[in-house]
This record gives structure tokens, C-alpha cells and sequence, in this order.
């Protein structure tokens, strides 16, 4: 994974309104949730909202979708699973890992 990306994956996960959106598109999986649905959660305004939503698009964790009159936004899982992976690649010093790397992907 290019370290740019994982720079900017990190940044965007850096800002307490941006991972708490991202962690409500994480708990509603494929489905997604509309920035409506978002706002009303994190109980934060849409035009504020916006603004961090672009940022969790731009560093490629979550994608949008348009069905219908709605905007969708969902957690690119594959992406998230390539940070993690990234992030976590020579752990245990080098030896054989505990875990099971199949074990750790989010397979929503």
C-alpha cells in the first residue's frame, strides 16, 4: 500500500466528528446510511457534516452512492482491510502471527 494512502486514511481518521461518522457507516455495513441519517446521529449540523464526509471520500475510506433522491454513504471495506493490513504486516517481530490474517478482514 503506497504510504501516501495510508497517510491520508489516517489524517481523515484523525478528527473525533469524522470517526465518529465513520464509525456509524461501520455498524450499518453494506447498507450504508444517507448523511441525514448521519447528522441525526452524531446530532451535528448536514453543511458540517459535508465537510467531513468529503474528507473520509477523498482518502478513499468510504465511497457514495446515489439511489434515487439520496446520497449513500458506505465504508470501502477493501480499503479499510488494506490500511489494516498495511498497518499490521510485521507485527510479532517478524514471526508467525497468532492470528489468522483471514481471521481480521471485515467481510461485509
Amino acid at each position: 500500500m503506497d504510504p501516501t494512502i495510508v497517510v491520508k486514511s489516517l489524517a481523515a481518521l484523525a478528527q473525533s466528528v469524522r470517526l465518529q461518522a465513520f464509525r456509524a457507516m461501520v455498524v450499518a455495513g453494506k447498507d450504508g446510511l444517507t448523511p441525514g441519517a448521519i447528522a441525526e446521529t452524531l446530532g451535528i449540523p448536514a453543511n458540517t457534516l459535508s465537510f467531513h464526509l468529503k474528507e473520509l471520500t477523498h482518502a478513499g475510506l468510504v465511497t457514495q452512492e446515489r439511489v434515487g433522491r439520496n446520497i449513500v454513504y458506505r465504508v470501502n471495506f477493501e480499503q479499510v482491510n488494506a490500511l489494516l493490513g498495511y498497518l499490521t504486516e510485521n507485527c510479532c517481530e517478524g514471526a508467525a502471527c497468532a492470528v489468522d490474517p483471514k481471521d481480521t478482514q471485515c467481510v461485509c
